[in-house]
């Protein structure tokens, strides 16, 4: 049995840091510790929750581009390789944006490919966080997500981001309509976290789920 030198409750506290992006299945990195991944449209925010839940700003890339991340993007807590005997507690992974239909064809059907065979096919991945911005509410292309997601019966929990975009009687209002949305769906966590990188709210809840997946030393 693989041994975990951190405390849980040090999980976000010790610096993390980068260590492979993928850009085809062929790169990933052998299948060990845990794995949670962000999902969401691109543009919805999952560097910016992932710099905010790390407390390090400018670890994963952001952009006013949509589209910018192309790649699945390894982050671990500092000083693990990611191989080897001494693996990570944990890794998170930021996925490419799904979506985005100004970019060429050929590069969107590269990009859906990459993270629907990954969501698919990998054994290590606990659970999901699709993202979905609080202004627009589950799209379409999220529905069809989620539907790959109860398929192939991988965990997955919805995350409202830029919720303070949206007015504090509003938000309840959308909590409680994206948790019926989602009520009958068989793989989908039940409860909805609400999150907004800019002011730091909710991100403690996204943590602790994240912790629930570290195997106790």
């Amino acid at each position: 049995m693989r041994s975990v030198p951190e405390d849980r409750d040090l999980l976000f506290v010790r610096p993390w840091v980068f260590i492979r992006g993928v850009p085809s299945m062929k790169f990933l990195p052998p299948e060990g510790p845990p794995e949670v991944a962000f999902a969401g449209r691109s543009n919805v925010g999952k560097s910016s929750l992932i710099n905010a839940l790390l407390s390090q700003k400018g670890l994963a890339r952001t952009s006013n581009t949509p589209g910018r991340t192309q790649e699945l993007n390894y982050f671990v807590p500092d000083g693990y390789s990611g191989e080897g005997a001494d693996l990570p507690p944990i890794a998170l992974v930021d996925m490419p944006g799904y979506g985005y239909a100004k970019a060429p064809k050929e590069q969107v059907d590269a990009w859906t490919r990459l993270v629907f065979d990954y969501l698919r096919g990998r054994a290590t991945l606990k659970r999901v966080f699709v993202l979905i911005d609080s202004r627009h509410g589950i799209k379409k292309n999220d529905t069809d997500v989620l539907a790959l997601l109860d398929k192939a019966a991988v965990s997955y929990q919805l995350v409202l981001t830029k919720a303070d975009k949206i007015s504090a009687l509003a938000l309840p209002k959308l909590m409680d309509a994206t948790q019926e949305a989602i009520r009958k769906r068989p793989a989908a966590h039940p409860v909805v976290l609400a999150t907004s990188s800019e002011k730091g709210a909710g991100m403690s809840d996204v943590q602790d789920a994240i912790r629930s997946f570290v195997e106790p030393a």
